[in-house]
């Protein structure tokens, strides 16, 4: 079965139509890459799966479990939108790390805020906190950034920040772990060592979506693709054959025009 089933969705912005019956599903530990150009759509795509922004049509669910129905009231969708967004792991273009606390206390802050909801917490506070940061470590570790850990992110270059922000996505143990364009903010010499992250992620069978502008990273690493253009899904398929071959007119001439670019 998917772990996500993503159906008809639909996104307005006034009078704009920004998304149109989009559908797609992702299976476990795979990883889907979305292409397509600027304002073709993809950005906002994630947004609505991360519920950043609010679907006008359409569903979609995880594992199975429905988490947004737009036939369902706004109010009752609106419940329990935090446990929802917990589904998801978002790393930005742009890192969003916060400037005064270290790359550890980054990474571990959101999962030190929703232990202070358990019932446990009081009575286990050491312990929890020390399983945390346990954790914090391991995956900045992960990373490549053990000897980082107690940086601050002006300390850091902006592949490192970039590593700590996907850290910090993985920190709560998400299902699936959303990319929006990770490399775009990037210096081209930084670039690799973020791809070279995803593609570890994506060896230990991580289930990814990640928007992307680096077609051969796209092809060689994703179990999917999904070209988009003006809101609709033009072509999806195995990512060698959508870029080294594919079948839309709409999808050669955008590969045509990144190459020549």
């Amino acid at each position: 079965m998917a772990i996500l089933e993503v159906k008809n969705i639909e996104k307005h912005f006034g009078s704009t139509q920004v998304l149109k019956d989009v559908s797609f599903s992702l299976e476990e530990g795979n990883a889907l890459a979305i292409i397509g150009s600027s304002g073709s759509g993809k950005t906002t795509l994630l947004r609505c799966l991360n519920f950043l922004e609010t679907p006008n049509q359409g569903s979609i669910a995880v594992k199975g479990e429905t988490l947004f129905d737009a036939s369902v009231p706004l109010k009752q969708h609106e419940k329990d939108l935090r446990k929802k967004r917990l589904h998801f792991g978002m790393v930005f273009q742009s890192f969003h790390l916060f400037p005064q606390y270290t790359a550890l206390e980054n990474v571990m802050l959101a999962a030190q805020l929703l232990a202070k909801e358990r019932t446990d917490y009081k009575q286990n506070k050491k312990e929890i906190l020390a399983e945390i940061e346990t954790r914090g470590k391991a995956l900045l570790d992960q990373m490549g950034l053990q000897d980082r850990m107690d940086h601050y992110p002006h300390q850091l270059s902006g592949g490192q920040q970039q590593r700590v922000a996907i850290a910090r996505a993985l920190a709560l143990s998400p299902d699936i772990l959303c990319f929006d364009e990770p490399t775009s903010a990037l210096d081209p010499e930084l670039t690799g060592e973020v791809l070279k992250v995803i593609r570890g992620l994506a060896e230990q069978k991580t289930t990814m979506i990640i928007v992307t502008h680096e077609m051969a990273f796209a092809r060689d690493v994703a179990d999917q693709i999904i070209f988009m253009d003006d809101g609709v899904i033009v072509e999806q398929g195995d990512p060698r054959q959508v870029i080294d071959n594919p079948r839309e007119e709409r999808t050669k001439q955008f590969l045509t025009r990144y190459t020549e670019g």
